[in-house]
């Protein structure tokens, strides 16, 4: 072969090797670790109440509590962790709007997440509060930029509210209160950061692929070391650090737990043990279930570190966007991935003409 056509294979398949290098950068981000390990089947949702179950939280005496996101007013259900009965209920004389999350405060009070807004046309949204004793409270909230859709609750150990929004295929938004929560209020959101998951394989719900990016229901653990977001097909477990901010240890690395093949899975608990609790809705035939992955909480302090690889953003400034030559870089990319295959491909082909 001539030196030219030497010089011009050598160039097309250095420039073949760094598109592929580009592309399979941007494309195969995966988590750093993930917890393989299937949940177990506890038992099936068969209590009519509960058919649309959305939230699940877990008392100190470890009862294992539920709710649906249908209904006039507010009802809390006790169940049985081994047979899914109703063991106890819970009501209060508060109309939501459409509830979608249920978390435990550290005093004991259920919160109660009215933040359901599939068609963004809420000017507030609520959160419904049943402490302990005396009567429940409603505090209206609204969000610094517009509507949200939300199913997702978090309460740490300082006792303040995490809403992280529901964006279907995109990343979550993470909004707290901008200060002491006013009765019924509207009291502001501000954005405090964002959330979102790397690529997974895990298939279930009700929206194929997407569902694997969507958040459908939050908890923390029973030490509150731990807070955990998931979605149709996967919970991301974080390791909160000695601060106790939420939203610093979402900016973390999350390990992986899969929960692959649920109908509509939107709820989320820790057992007092560290067993991870995930609910279902029911679709049809497919009826909802409780499941546990034993362990969960000890998997996920034993690996990550005890503080955020990454600083959390200001607590006022919405995230910044994907920087606007991110698309550009895919696409030459791309390109030039398929140039230098097409280029060396018609070097190769010139080598063997010239022998013949």
């Amino acid at each position: 072969m001539p030196r030219s056509g030497r010089a011009s294979l050598r160039a097309a398949e250095r420039a073949g090797v760094l598109g592929a290098v580009l592309l399979l950068t941007l494309l195969l981000a995966v988590p750093a670790s993930a917890a393989r390990a299937g949940p177990e089947d506890r038992c099936a949702v068969t209590d009519r109440r509960l058919v649309e179950l959305s939230g699940l939280a877990v008392a100190a005496d470890g009862g294992v509590w539920a709710m649906s996101d249908g209904g006039s007013r507010v009802a809390l259900y006790r169940l049985d962790p081994d047979t899914c009965a109703v063991v106890e209920t819970r009501t209060a004389a508060l109309d939501p709007y459409d509830a979608e999350d249920l978390a435990i405060a550290p005093d004991g009070a259920f919160w109660v997440a009215d933040t359901g807004d599939n068609d963004r046309v809420r000017d507030t949204v609520a959160l419904l509060v049943l402490p302990p004793d005396g009567a429940p409270r409603l505090h209206r909230v609204t969000y610094p930029d517009g509507p949200h859709d939300a199913e997702a609750l978090l309460i740490g150990a300082d006792g303040v509210p995490v809403i992280v929004t529901k964006e279907v295929g995109g990343t979550a938004g993470v909004y707290r209160p901008t200060g002491p929560l006013a009765e019924p209020g509207p009291t502001p959101l501000m954005r405090a950061g964002s959330a979102g998951f790397p690529r997974s394989e895990t298939r279930g719900g009700p929206i194929g692929a997407l569902g694997a990016f969507t958040v459908t229901g939050g908890a923390t653990s029973a030490g509150r070391e731990v807070v955990g977001l998931r979605t149709y097909t996967d919970a991301w477990l974080y390791r909160v650090p000695p601060s106790g901010d939420l939203v610093a240890a979402l900016q973390g690395t999350p390990l992986q737990v899969p929960l692959s093949d649920e109908p509509q899975g939107e709820a989320l608990a820790f057992l007092p043990d560290g067993t991870l609790l995930s609910g279902s809705e029911t679709r049809g035939p497919d009826r909802g279930r409780l499941r546990a992955v034993p362990g969960a909480v000890e998997a996920t302090l034993a690996a990550a570190p005890a503080e955020p690889t990454a600083a959390p953003p200001p607590p006022a400034t919405p995230p910044e966007p994907a920087p606007e030559w991110l698309p550009a870089a895919i696409g030459v990319g791309v390109a030039v991935l398929v140039l230098g295959l097409a280029a060396a491909a018609m070097a190769l082909h010139g080598r063997r003409r010239s022998r013949v």
